[in-house]
């Protein structure tokens, strides 16, 4: 049977939405295997002087716990 895990993760781009998720699985793959999917949970900005310098994504991640450890 197979057990997935789910963790929370915020990521950031200054070039857009789309961006901050591909972050956000890039670097949870550095040392998480086996994600399955990710979820976005919410959208945000930070803005300076009325305009938006980062986009951020709270993103849940799923992925598959290894069977044999």
């Amino acid at each position: 049977m197979a057990i997935v895990k789910v963790i929370e993760v915020i990521a950031s781009s200054e070039k857009g939405f789309e961006d901050a998720v591909q972050n956000a699985v890039q670097e949870v793959s550095k040392t998480i295997h086996n994600v399955d999917s990710v979820f976005v949970k919410d959208f945000k900005v930070h803005v300076k002087d009325g305009k938006i310098t980062t986009y951020g994504a709270i993103c849940k991640v799923s992925f598959r716990l290894d069977e044999n450890r």
